[in-house]
C-alpha cells in the first residue's frame, strides 16, 4: 500500500445542505429562504402546509386550523411566484415535500420558471411523491391507490424528457422509520415501493428509456441514533438498488445504477423531555449518512433541537445548518476514501440486513406487491412500533432524559413562548381573503375550460401533466385541481392497521388493566368503549394507532376510523357508538382551533363523555384546552401508555360515579 492510499488526492465536495422550512405565508417563507441561503444553505427544501399537501384550499372545512401551520400554503401560481421571488430557479436545487398533489406543485414550479424566463429543461430538484408511503405512514394521500400510481407514472414519463434534471419521485423510507419500521422493514418496503413505481412507469415509456427513468429515481431516508447500523442499512440499500436495476430493468450504465439519496435524520427519537439532548442525537445521526464515502448522502437536512415541542424558530434552524457546516468544513470527514471498506463489522451487518430485507421483500411480493400489500405492511408497522414503545416502557431501550436520567436543571433555551415559533391565528383568514381576491381577478372561462380538460384527461390513458400545467397557467387553485381529480378518481380512506395488528403480549400490567376494564365495564352495564379520533388534516397517525391497539389489548371496545375527520364526523360517530370517552390526537398545531370546536359539538349533540387529547401541544396551551372542557392532555413526554390507559379507565369510572375499590378499602 502506498503512503497516500488512505487519503484522497483532494478533499471531497460537501453534500448539499438544506433546511426543511416554510410557514404562514408565501411572503414570510420567501424571506426565510433568502435568509437561510445567505447563511450558507446550498439547496431549498420546501415544507407545504397540510391543505396544500392534501389538495384543499384555505376556505375548505377541513383546512380549518391547518393553514400555514406545518408549512407554507400555496394555492395558485401567484403564491408560488411569491414564494420563489428572487431565487434563481436555473441554479437552485429545490426539494418539495409533496405527495398526493406533486403533479400540481411541479406544474406550478414549471409555470413560475417560465414566467421568469427559465426553461423547464434547466430545473433541478425533487418532488417526494411516494404515495404508497403515505398510505403506510404519513397520511397525506388524496386519491385511491390505482389513480395515485398513474399520476406518479405520468410525472416520471413527462419529466424524463421534458424536465431531465428533475427527480420526479424520491422513494421515502424516512416516514416508514417514523412509523416504527425496523431497518429490515425500511429497506424492504422502500425497495418494494420502488418496484411498484418502476413497473407502473414501464407501461408509460419505451423500454429503451428505462435506464434514464431508473437514474432519476432518488430516495429520501431516515437515520436513527444507532448510527453504525443505520450506515449499514444504506450500504445494503445501495446493493439492492443496483441488483434491481440490472436484473429487473436491464440497466447496465454504472452511473444510472447509483443509489442516490437525500436524508433527514430521525425525528421519532427526538424528545420533549430534556430537549437539549436532541442536539447530540442529531449530530450523531448525521454521521450515519456522511462517514462512509461509498454510501454518502447527496443532500442532508437536519431537524432542529425543538421539533418535538413545535415549530422551530429561524435561530433553531440556523443551529441545525451550522451542525452540517461544522461536520463538513471543520472535521476531516471528507479527506478519506471509504473508512468502512473491508470492515468485518460493517460487512457482517450489511449481510444480515440484506438477508432480512430480501426475505421481507418476498413476503410483500407474495401479497401482490407494494400496492396490493399496503394492508400487510401497515399492520406490520403498527406491530413494530408497538414493540418499540414496549421496550421503552420496560426500560429495555434507554432514552436519556425520558425513561432514565430524568433529573434535570431548568433549560435556559426556553423562553416565554415555550422555545418555539407560533403561527399567527389570523393567517387563515388572510389566506381566505387572498384566495377570494385571486378568484375575482382571473379569467373564469379559461379556468373552467382548463378544469374540464383535467377531468377529461383523468378519465383517459393520456399523460395528465400537460393538462395540469395548462391549468396552472390559467390560474386554477390547488383545491380546484384536486377536486377535479376527486370527481374523476373518487375518494379513498387508507387502512389503519389496527384491526390487523397482532394481539399484544400478556404481562402482569396488561392483566391488571384488563381486570380493571372488566370491573368498570360491569358497573357500566356494557363494555367500556373509547373513540380515538384524528381531527383536521394531520395524517401522522402512529400515536393514535398505538392508543387504539393498546386500548383494544386492555379489553376496551375501540372505535377508530382513521385520519382526516371533521368535528361533525367525530361527534356523529361518538353519538352513534355511545362511547364512554373520546380521545383526540393532533400533531399539526391545529389543536387550539379544532379541539374547542369538537368539545362544543359533542356537548351540543348530548355526548357527555370526557375528552382527552394527545399530540405536540405546547405547555402554554394545556390550560386553555382544559378550560375548554378537555379532561386530560398528553404530550410526547408521556411515553408510558400503561399509565395513559390506567388514567383513561379511572377517568371513565370517576365520570360515571364508579367507586375505586382501593380507595373504598382504605376508607
Amino acid at each position: 500500500m502506498s503512503d497516500t492510499e488512505h487519503r484522497l488526492p483532494e478533499r471531497d465536495r460537501p453534500w448539499m445542505m438544506r433546511t426543511y422550512a416554510g410557514h404562514s405565508t408565501a411572503k414570510k417563507s420567501n424571506e426565510l429562504y433568502r435568509s437561510n441561503l445567505s447563511k450558507g444553505q446550498t439547496g431549498l427544501s420546501i415544507a407545504f402546509d397540510l391543505p396544500t399537501q392534501t389538495g384543499y384550499d384555505a376556505d375548505h372545512e377541513l383546512a380549518r386550523g391547518e393553514v400555514g401551520k406545518v408549512g407554507v400554503p400555496v394555492a395558485h401560481k401567484g403564491d408560488m411566484k411569491q414564494l420563489l421571488d428572487g431565487i434563481p430557479l436555473d441554479k437552485m436545487n429545490t426539494s418539495m415535500t409533496i405527495n398526493a398533489t406533486a403533479a400540481w406543485l411541479l406544474a406550478l414550479y414549471i409555470v413560475t420558471a417560465e414566467d421568469t424566463g427559465v426553461d423547464q429543461q434547466l430545473l433541478q430538484g425533487t418532488t417526494q411523491n411516494d404515495i404508497i408511503k403515505e398510505f403506510l405512514a404519513r397520511g397525506t394521500y388524496a386519491f385511491p391507490p390505482g389513480p395515485s400510481m398513474r399520476l406518479i407514472a405520468d410525472m416520471v414519463a413527462y419529466t424524463v424528457t421534458e424536465v431531465p434534471k428533475w427527480n420526479p419521485i424520491n422513494i421515502c423510507s424516512y416516514h416508514l422509520q417514523e412509523a416504527g419500521a425496523t431497518p429490515v422493514q425500511e429497506i424492504a418496503y422502500a425497495m418494494s415501493n420502488a418496484i411498484a413505481v418502476l413497473d407502473a412507469v414501464r407501461e408509460r415509456v419505451e423500454e429503451d428509456q428505462m435506464g434514464r427513468v431508473f437514474s432519476r429515481i432518488s430516495f429520501f431516508v431516515n437515520a436513527g441514533v444507532r448510527f453504525v447500523e443505520e450506515h449499514a442499512k444504506l450500504r445494503a440499500m445501495g446493493i439492492l438498488w443496483e441488483e434491481l436495476g440490472r436484473e429487473r430493468y436491464g440497466v447496465t450504465d454504472e452511473k444510472q445504477l447509483r443509489f442516490r439519496y437525500g436524508v433527514q435524520v430521525n425525528s421519532l427519537g427526538l424528545t420533549e423531555s430534556q430537549p437539549e439532548n436532541n442536539v447530540q442525537r442529531i449530530v450523531l445521526e448525521a454521521l450515519a449518512v456522511t462517514m462512509g464515502r461509498n454510501a454518502r448522502a447527496r443532500a442532508v437536512q437536519l431537524p432542529a433541537w425543538n421539533e418535538a415541542l413545535g415549530l422551530p424558530r429561524p435561530w433553531d434552524q440556523q443551529w441545525a445548518l451550522r451542525m452540517q457546516q461544522v461536520l463538513a468544513y471543520e472535521t476531516d470527514l471528507l479527506e478519506y476514501p471509504d473508512i468502512f471498506e473491508g470492515s468485518v463489522v460493517m460487512d457482517g451487518l450489511v449481510s444480515e440486513l440484506l438477508e432480512g430485507a430480501r426475505a421481507e421483500m418476498a413476503v410483500v411480493a407474495e401479497h401482490g406487491g407494494a400496492v396490493a400489500g399496503v394492508d400487510y405492511m401497515k399492520a406490520a408497522l403498527v406491530d413494530s412500533h408497538r414493540e418499540r414503545i414496549h421496550r421503552i416502557e420496560a426500560g429495555e431501550q434507554i432514552v436519556v432524559g425520558l425513561n432514565k436520567y430524568t433529573e434535570t436543571e431548568p433549560s435556559p433555551l426556553m423562553d416565554e413562548e415555550g422555545g418555539i415559533m407560533t403561527v399567527d391565528l389570523g393567517v387563515q383568514q388572510e389566506a381566505i381573503e387572498a384566495l377570494a381576491a385571486w378568484r375575482e381577478s382571473r379569467d373564469q372561462a379559461a379556468v373552467d375550460a382548463a378544469l374540464a380538460e383535467v377531468r377529461r384527461v383523468a378519465l383517459t390513458d393520456e399523460n395528465i401533466m400537460q393538462a395540469t400545467i395548462a391549468a396552472a397557467r390559467a390560474g386554477v387553485t390547488t383545491g380546484e385541481w384536486s377536486q377535479a381529480l376527486r370527481d374523476a378518481f373518487g375518494e379513498y380512506r387508507g387502512p389503519t392497521g389496527v384491526g390487523e395488528a397482532a394481539a399484544g403480549a400478556d404481562d402482569q400490567d396488561i392483566e391488571a388493566l384488563r381486570e380493571e376494564v372488566d370491573r368498570v365495564s360491569d358497573a357500566l352495564g356494557r363494555r367500556l368503549k373509547i373513540l380515538v379520533g384524528k381531527p383536521g388534516l394531520d395524517g401522522h397517525s402512529n400515536g393514535s394507532e398505538q392508543i387504539a391497539v393498546r386500548a383494544r389489548d386492555a379489553g376496551m371496545d375501540v372505535v377508530y376510523e382513521g385520519i382526516r375527520l371533521t368535528p361533525a364526523q367525530i361527534t356523529q360517530s361518538a353519538l352513534q357508538e355511545g362511547v364512554h370517552v373520546v380521545g383526540l390526537s393532533i400533531l399539526s398545531g391545529s389543536h387550539r382551533e379544532l379541539i374547542p370546536d369538537i368539545v362544543t359539538s359533542l356537548r351540543e349533540a348530548g355526548v357527555d363523555a370526557p375528552v382527552v387529547v394527545g399530540g405536540i401541544i405546547p405547555e402554554a396551551d394545556e390550560q386553555p384546552l382544559k378550560d375548554a372542557g378537555v379532561a386530560a392532555v398528553y404530550t410526547p413526554k408521556d411515553f408510558d401508555m400503561r399509565r395513559i390507559m390506567r388514567d383513561i379507565v379511572a377517568l371513565v369510572a370517576e365520570h360515571n360515579g364508579i367507586a375505586d375499590p382501593a380507595a373504598a378499602g382504605a376508607a
